[in-house]
């Protein structure tokens, strides 16, 4: 996470997108992909984020995401596709704490589409990592290759099992069937052994691009909005499509505060991070 005090920023705007040396860069394909219709991107307002964490029960609920228990978390097995990291700086008995949401970013030059064998995650026209769940075989080579960790692995089908006291003690659950009707009914209910993550809400993406299609008329900007873009109180996130110039995504991703995650490693994410500026009173400090 990035920061600095606003009188250093008045004097180093582009503070952000020096801290880390940028290498030579080399493309994972040989030919880039042209995005001719619609480019979807996200940004993030560090400033603005106060680690609620309502996108990611926002993103359980809109995406059928299981609740995998105490242990299994403990474990390292958590299901969240959109997680909140904390930073914390200063005393350690009293330390500042810093938040950054953080789902799939949706790389251009995506580390996990090298490594699947049976092509399971693949890039779209549109610049989504799809995730074709009968393809997957679980191999986890992905989920190795991703330098973010935001991708999950279903390790139990918690769908329809309920879990004791040990993840290795599954039992059917007679009231399944009743539990069943709270899942969403445009999302795929995923089943164990394959891998999952963030997905921009493509279902929503789809529910806005069949009337616009079927009206004959371009999508505005902000008819689509993610789960987490919808319930984030300070609206500190912002989707929408990266070619329209007029939109709130584009013109978040030209200002000076925005970066990329792990920018240095070429994989061009989708979602870009503006950094936080801070202002303190140094009377109170």
């Amino acid at each position: 996470m990035r920061e600095t005090p606003f009188e250093d920023f008045r004097k180093e705007p582009l503070f952000a997108k020096d801290m880390v040396e940028q290498p030579h860069k080399l493309n994972l394909w040989v030919d880039p992909v042209s995005y001719e219709g619609h480019k979807w991107g996200m940004a993030v307002d560090l400033n603005k984020c106060i680690g609620c964490s309502a996108c990611v029960t926002a993103c359980q609920a809109e995406n059928n995401i299981p609740v995998v228990g105490q242990v299994n978390v403990a474990m390292g097995r958590e299901m969240l596709w959109l997680r909140v990291d904390r930073y914390y700086r200063g005393n350690p008995n009293e330390p500042e704490l810093r938040f950054q949401p953080l789902p799939c970013q949706q790389c251009e030059n995506a580390p996990c589409e090298q490594v699947c064998p049976v092509g399971a995650t693949m890039h779209s026209h549109e610049g989504l990592n799809d995730m074709v769940y009968n393809r997957c075989i679980g191999t986890r080579y992905c989920s190795n290759n991703c330098p973010y960790k935001v991708r999950r692995f279903n390790y139990f089908n918690y769908n329809l099992d309920v879990i004791g006291i040990t993840p290795y003690t599954p039992t059917e659950d007679p009231k399944m069937k009743l539990k069943a009707m709270v899942f969403n009914p445009e999302v795929t209910v995923r089943s164990r052994g394959v891998m999952e993550k963030c997905t921009f809400c493509v279902q929503r993406i789809q529910n806005a691009k069949i009337p616009a299609k079927n009206a004959h008329r371009a999508i505005e900007d902000g008819e689509i909005k993610t789960a987490c873009q919808e319930t984030c109180p300070t609206d500190a996130i912002v989707f929408g499509d990266l070619n329209d110039n007029k939109s709130r995504v584009a013109a978040l991703h030209k200002l000076d505060r925005s970066y990329q995650l792990l920018g240095e490693f070429n994989n061009r994410p989708r979602v870009q991070y503006l950094a936080r500026v801070t202002n303190p009173n140094k009377e109170l400090a």
